[in-house]
């Protein structure tokens, strides 16, 4: 089974990778067009140049080749050293008195040869290009036939250097002829060799093939180097593709997710407007649902508080907040005593753009302890979820110290609600590699729930949600992914490394407006709830004295 499920990955990721590749068109015909322009710029520059050959046989100087046990023609010839000869200066030299009377040869003349060995062979095939048939097939013939005086003028040299030789060890031996026997053998071996040389056939090989001018332009022609310059454009497409591919730092699939954060994807969000409320409905509704049946379900959570920790890894959390808001509503649907807990304590904003459920009472048992730093404000506030029914609020408030509200007592009972049967606990907090404040949460929840958009964060950032939620002893639930860019935070902003924070309605000292006395006649705001339980530098908001508070319900908008 384990071999069967590594094969079934193996076969997965493969096609991963191929769906991913595609993600790279542009390399891809980046490549085809390249590789299309270098193989017509190839054919038009072939179609103005020819080529011609001429062959030659090479052989050993031999006295008699047709002597029985005489010696092969191929003996002592070494066709590599050959064929450098025939490259040489020398016989370009020669070629070149031969055309047109120079001297010496130019650059220019010697570029267009090419000398070239057929195997198993002893023949020398010289091609010359040249930009008129006459021209390649006169230069090829001229260059062959100087390779063959060349070499036999070599040849000839060396056998006249030979016979001097010789001459000069006969010539004091001739006046002693006779008067020994040691001496006439002497003379007769240097006559024998004398004559042996004499006789030696010096032709160093035979043309075998003249040159003719070509009918037709070298090359295999146009359509055929277009072809195979768009074959080699579309292999380096693919190759610049699949190293984009492997270099590239942001995740661009699934499958890229799974590896990273090492937990599922649970869900994939459709495109929402920027101007859409936080409640979804339709499709995005249903995959809410989803996501909330399947953690509902998630064995991970049977010995484990019934709560979920929804964070962003970068950004605002905008995202982040509508999953914990849906996810709230979707809990609700399956008869759960919902509580959807705004941990985010440096831009709170679920309590203004949320409607309060008029004429609900809060269902839970107790109401949260009023923190020392001002978190949490000891408030629970019914939310109307439309016909999902209603769920109950814990609002955040600007504080000072985030991770010491986090951290306090107050804080710890609040989280340990989930901990009552049918309870389900949602804690939306901010972004986890921007502050620390999830972090400080992920132990005190059954999991966390990861939503990131897969075209913007980076491998290495899920690898690191992952480390940080599991060294705390956390579990990473899944992950849920969108489509839009989650404002606040701009990949730019994320490169340099800077944190984007909300703007602080207390920098300039004064402290938040308290609600006139005629507020307590007329449907409250959520942006009023919150504005009477904000914390101000050096103060404590009084919840015992607000009437709201001890009358046991907050009425909706």
């Amino acid at each position: 089974m384990t071999n069967t499920h590594s094969q079934h990955d193996e076969q997965d990721h493969l096609r991963d990778q191929l769906r991913q590749l595609f993600r790279y068109r542009k390399l891809m015909l980046v490549g085809l067009l390249v590789g299309l322009l270098a193989g017509g710029w190839l054919g038009i520059e072939g179609s103005s140049s020819y080529a011609a050959s001429s062959e030659v046989t090479l052989r050993q100087p031999t006295v008699d080749p047709f002597a029985a046990g005489g010696k092969p023609a191929d003996a002592g010839i070494s066709i590599e050293s050959e064929r450098q000869t025939a490259t040489g200066s020398a016989v370009a030299k020669l070629a070149a008195a031969r055309m047109d009377g120079r001297q010496r040869p130019d650059a220019e003349l010697q570029s267009g040869l090419q000398v070239t060995n057929p195997p198993d062979t002893l023949i020398l095939r010289f091609t010359y290009t040249a930009d008129s048939p006459r021209t390649a097939a006169v230069r090829a013939n001229a260059f062959a036939r100087a390779f063959l005086d060349t070499r036999e003028k070599e040849t000839e040299a060396q056998v006249g250097k030979m016979l001097d030789r010789y001459r000069d060890q006969r010539r004091p031996l001739l006046g002693q002829r006779g008067s020994s026997d040691s001496v006439d053998a002497q003379l007769a071996v240097l006559d024998s060799k004398i004559a042996d040389l004499t006789a030696l056939d010096t032709t160093p090989g035979t043309v075998v093939r003249t040159a003719l001018p070509p009918s037709s332009p070298a090359g295999p022609g146009l359509p055929m180097l277009l072809g195979l310059g768009a074959a080699a454009g579309l292999l380096l497409g693919v190759l610049a593709a699949w190293v984009r591919l492997v270099l590239d730092p942001v995740v661009r699939s699934e499958g890229d997710v799974v590896r990273a954060l090492g937990a599922p994807v649970l869900g994939t969000l459709p495109r929402r407007g920027r101007s859409a409320p936080l409640l979804a409905a339709g499709r995005a509704a249903e995959e809410y649902r989803s996501v909330a049946f399947r953690l509902a379900c998630d064995r991970r959570l049977v010995d484990r508080p019934r709560s979920v920790l929804v964070v962003a890894p970068r950004g605002s959390g905008e995202t982040a907040a509508a999953v914990a808001v849906n996810l709230a509503a979707s809990f609700v649907e399956m008869d759960h005593d919902v509580l959807l807990v705004e941990a985010d304590l440096r831009a709170p904003s679920l309590t203004d753009r949320l409607r309060g459920a008029e004429g609900i009472r809060p269902g839970w048992a107790r109401k949260p302890a009023r923190g020392d730093d001002g978190w949490p404000t000891g408030l629970q506030i019914p939310i109307d979820a439309g016909e999902s029914g209603a769920f109950e609020l814990v609002p955040g408030a600007r504080v000072r110290n985030a991770a010491r509200a986090l951290s306090s007592a107050p804080a710890r009972r609040l989280l340990a609600e989930a901990e009552e049967p049918g309870a389900t606990l949602v804690v939306h907090a901010p972004a986890l590699l921007s502050y620390a404040d999830a972090v400080a949460l992920a132990d005190r929840v059954g999991g966390v729930l990861v939503v990131c958009n897969p075209s913007e964060v980076h491998r290495v950032d899920l690898e690191r949600i992952r480390d940080l939620v599991t060294g705390t002893g956390g579990t990473v639930l899944g992950a849920v992914l969108h489509a839009q860019r989650d404002g606040g935070a701009s990949r730019n902003s994320r490169k340099a490394g800077r944190r984007i924070a909300a703007p602080d309605p207390w920098k300039d000292g004064t402290n938040a407006p308290s609600p006139s006395g005629d507020q307590k006649h007329r449907p409250m705001r959520a942006a009023d709830v919150a504005d009477r339980h904000v914390v101000t530098p050096g103060t404590v908001p009084d919840l015992d004295a607000d009437p709201e508070r001890s009358g046991g319900r907050v009425p909706g908008r």
